[in-house]
């Protein structure tokens, strides 16, 4: 691009004298160019002095700016002394990326990309002239000229803003050098890392040194692990061990920008790769606030910076309000939900700033101001070191300096300080609340907890025992109890959440979170104030919260493809078995929670959540089956014949599930004439799909670091609780054409595949609806259902009033009769009220009656399920469960719910007493 071109605005001259040399030593300049050109010179003495050495490079460069820039980095290549060389290339691009920015040619993102791109090409050209140097002296062990390129396995690590692509105008590097040790024999290793140390000091010096020439940078290597006892190059596996044992948060928002720039590229890419779980936690990690916030203090003290904001003397990157500040608050939510969303994984702060907008993290207005700040003040810290290339980022204190200034930055004074002051202001207001809410309420105890003892004992829970814990804990003490006390039964609520608090395990990490989010404050004292069970619950998967700030926590449902893809997705980027079963269990939590909540709160009613729940085990089972097939054939060779599709019985297989509700399976495969597998240890057909269907129960069963997923059971299959938990297609079809009991096709009504071969499950799928299309006798159907319902009162009993499953009219009984109205009509309908209503030989109005007292049930059964796994007891439910019952049930207030129930239940009964024949005729046929 030609500069003249695309000039948008002027710096003034502050002295004139000065401006009019710069003009004049560059007389193929004319209008904007040359008005540009004295305006630079005229307020900084370091740029005049640079047009006046290079202008005859400028004249060319300011034609092609692009095309100056590449052509200066591929000199370099060629430069016989390289110091020199580097030496001109950097007063030449300072001077360019300055008149590209201060005529507004360049935007601040192409300004500090230049200025980076050419660290990245002077670092990597000293960096490999040191290391040929330690070849051609033979000090590198077995290292000929082809090591140079990758330079004996150095990686070199840009870190910072030349990490980011966002150096600034008189910036220092801060870089990490590390070296692959693997690549030298044990024997060699020490004079390996003596060279390659060598070599590294070489480099450094390249760029720093000051010689007559100028430098190229000030080159910092402190970042590296532990800088004052260990060298300036060290091992990667020794990096790693460190930061893996004693990396600290500071260090792991340093890896944020992280980028290789030099050196063995494919080593340091694997060495950020395998340093990725210490950056990027797998939970939400709250607790990296706190840690960002003492920073920030630290820095404060330690450079002065804690006072309130006058422009004189101000730090625009340390200060109140200053760069640091936008860099901390961007990196530090990064930080907190990067491990579970790679796309927040950016280095560039402004880029961070929008992919944190688009998760959700971050309000829009927010993001887009603090931008637009950190771009203006970005451009007032280059002016302040372009007026004499030094490396500061403060504000003048003198009046004088502070006019000069505003001339480079081509403003008239007065209107800037006060818009500079306005900025430096609103991104402290804006920052500071998140890094250091105020304290929340008032220190008294309300008075309704006065007498309590609960409170008490709060410090003496393991969750309270690190002095960092009981800092954060007593900002949210006055909240947290303030809360509670406006619950319909404050003491209950109380009781719930000292509950909670007992059986956390650790406080940092939860109490931080609740510190930062007002939102989960009202879902706990929520839970609280609702049931004992759920807050027991959290506290022993604390992790759960991390879901109700992800974003899109409250959003609508996504549904079962999306919930599979997203399942798959997770697993994919696991290494291997043991972790993906738990990364399984920590998504499932996280899902399964949100469900909860969402029925909690309102924004599902019981039919919507028995379909989520639905989705959510579906998805499970669709994302783990191909796993767990992976997993087993490393041993056995892959699955002989068509494979194997698993089906869902009962209320999976209808879509419609509770909170605890346990999964029934089948497992139906074709061997199709294949008669072992092929593997290291082949295992004959029917054994593999047995244990490959163990294998899947276990995956799904078995308890791990993040508990199970859910309780399977496989009693429908054919043989019941005797033989192979897996069966044969073969064996299945023939079983239900010749064998099997009434019941048995019954539960066949509801048989759904969830996942397997398509083509295989197609075919189960057509066989189901094949036996079911032949519609047998009613008599003998009903007559065996009246069977099975006197058998189940016999060995139930009459049951608990409030249970909704287990009784005389309850969703059992009226399961039966829907999967008897299904069986009978030839048309294999799963859900309850299609089947009841397709059921023309009952009458229109007790169908009606079977399914208001079905729906009423299954309302009931949700709501009890998701307060607790015992039976429901209203002296013990709460004012908050009384209010989820009444809600779900559609009857206020809560004591009119059993009543209710029981009349229609007892409905529901006299219908089926009515319908059933009452005399046993086929007892033989009920299993």
């Amino acid at each position: 691009m030609r500069l003249t071109d695309h000039i948008t605005r002027t710096p003034f001259a502050f002295d004139t004298d000065r401006g009019a040399e710069a003009r004049a030593a560059a007389p193929f300049a004319s209008g904007p160019l040359a008005e540009l050109l004295e305006g630079t010179g005229g307020s900084s003495p370091y740029l005049l002095g640079l047009i006046q050495r290079e202008a005859g490079w400028l004249e060319g460069a300011v034609e092609d700016m692009d095309g100056a820039l590449a052509a200066l980095f591929e000199g370099l290549e060629e430069a016989d002394d390289l110091p020199v060389a580097l030496r001109q290339a950097k007063r030449r691009v300072a001077l360019l990326t300055a008149l590209g920015d201060l005529g507004g040619a360049w935007p601040l993102e192409r300004v500090t990309g230049a200025l980076t791109d050419f660290a990245d090409v002077a670092v990597g050209l000293a960096l490999r002239a040191a290391v040929a140097q330690e070849v051609k002296r033979g000090k590198l062990p077995g290292a000929d000229d082809s090591a140079v390129e990758q330079a004996g396995g150095i990686a070199v690590f840009a870190m910072g803003k030349m990490g980011a692509h966002e150096l600034n105008y008189s910036s220092d590097i801060d870089l990490i050098c590390l070296f692959d040790e693997t690549r030298y024999d044990r024997d060699d290793y020490h004079d390996a890392r003596a060279s390659l140390v060598r070599a590294t000091r070489r480099m450094a010096a390249t760029l720093n040194d000051l010689t007559g020439e100028g430098y190229v940078f000030r080159t910092d290597l402190r970042l590296r692990p532990d800088p004052a006892v260990t060298p300036v190059c060290m091992a990667m596996e020794a990096a790693e061990r460190y930061y893996e044992s004693l990396g600290r948060t500071w260090e792991r928002a340093a890896y944020i920008k992280a980028r290789v720039c030099a050196g063995d590229h494919a080593a340091g890419d694997r060495f950020l790769t395998a340093l990725r779980p210490f950056v990027w936690r797998r939970h939400l990690d709250f607790a990296a606030i706190q840690d960002a916030h003492d920073m920030r203090l630290k820095i404060r003290e330690h450079k002065g910076r804690h006072g309130r904001i006058a422009l004189p003397g101000h730090n625009m990157k340390l200060g109140r309000g200053g760069i640091r500040e936008i860099e901390f608050f961007t990196q530090t939510r990064q930080l907190i939900a990067g491990g579970r969303d790679p796309d927040l994984r950016v280095r560039a702060t402004v880029e961070g700033l929008a992919q944190l907008t688009e998760k959700g993290w971050l309000p829009a207005d927010v993001s887009e101001k603090l931008a637009e700040h950190y771009r203006a003040h970005r451009e007032v810290e280059h002016r302040v070191q372009m007026v004499n290339d030094a490396q500061t980022h403060t504000l003048p204190e003198a009046p004088e300096g502070m006019a000069r200034l505003a001339c480079l930055m081509g403003v008239e004074l007065d209107p800037w300080q006060k818009e500079l002051r306005a900025r430096l202001t609103e991104v402290h207001e804006l920052t500071e609340g998140f890094f250091a809410p105020d304290a929340r309420g008032s220190v008294e105890t309300p008075e309704v907890f006065e007498n309590s003892e609960l409170p008490s004992r709060w410090p003496t829970y393991p969750c309270l025992r690190s002095s960092r814990a009981v800092e954060i804990f007593k900002r949210l003490k006055p909240e947290i109890l303030r809360r509670l006390a406006e619950a319909a039964r404050p003491e209950e609520a109380l009781k719930a959440f000292d509950g909670f608090l007992s059986r956390l395990p650790a406080g940092v990490q939860v109490f931080s979170l609740l510190d930062s989010n007002a939102q989960l404050l009202d879902l706990l004292a929520d839970i609280a104030g609702t049931s004992p069970d759920l807050a027991h619950y959290l506290a022993r998967n604390a992790s759960v919260f991390d879901a109700v700030i992800a974003g899109d926590f409250f959003a609508p449902w996504p549904g079962r493809a999306a919930l599979t893809g997203a399942l798959r997705d997770r697993l994919a980027q696991e290494p291997d078995y043991e972790t993906r079963l738990d990364q399984a269990r920590r998504w499932q939590k996280d899902w399964h929670f949100r469900i909860g909540v969402h029925l909690l709160r309102g924004l599902m009613e019981t039919e919507e959540a028995g379909a989520a729940y639905a989705d959510l085990a579906e998805a499970v089972l669709a994302a783990l089956w191909p796993v767990v097939q992976e997993e087993f054939a490393t041993k056995h060779g892959a699955a002989p014949g068509r494979g194997a599709v698993v089906l869902g019985m009962g209320s999976l297989g209808s879509a419609r599930l509770h909170a605890r509700s346990d999964l029934d399976l089948i497992v139906i495969y074709d061997p199709d004439g294949v008669e072992a597998s092929e593997g290291r240890r082949p295992l004959p057909a029917r054994t593999y799909y047995a244990r490959l269907t163990q294998a899947l129960i276990t995956a799904m069963s078995a308890p791990m670091a993040e508990g199970r997923l859910y309780e399977v059971d496989m009693r429908l299959r054919p043989s019941g609780n005797q033989g192979p938990v897996a069966t044969s297609l073969e064996a299945f079809t023939s079983y239900q054409r010749n064998e099997a009991w009434v019941w048995e096709h019954l539960a066949l009504t509801r048989a759904r595949v969830l996942t397997g071969p398509s083509a295989l499950g197609e075919e189960v799928e057509a066989f189901r609806r094949e036996i079911l299309g032949q519609p047998p006798d009613r008599a003998e159907i009903l007559t065996a259902l009246a069977g099975m319902r006197r058998r189940i009162a016999a060995a139930k009993g009459k049951g608990d009033p409030w249970d909704a499953k287990i009784g005389r009219g309850r969703m059992q009984e009226i399961e039966l009769l829907a999967q008897s109205a299904s069986l009978l009509s030839g048309k294999a309908v799963r859900q309850v009220p299609r089947a009841l209503r397709g059921a023309e030989w009952i009458d229109p109005e007790d169908r009606e009656t079977l399914v208001a007292a079905y729906a009423l049930c299954a309302s009931v059964q949700t709501g009890a399920r998701l307060l607790s796994d015992a039976a429901l007891d209203p002296d013990r439910l709460g004012a908050g469960g009384r209010a989820l019952m009444e809600r779900l049930g559609g009857v206020s207030p809560f004591d009119g719910l059993l009543p209710e129930l029981e009349q229609r239940t007892a409905a529901a009964a006299a219908i089926l007493d009515r319908i059933l024949p009452e005399e046993q005729g086929a007892d033989a046929n009920e299993g």
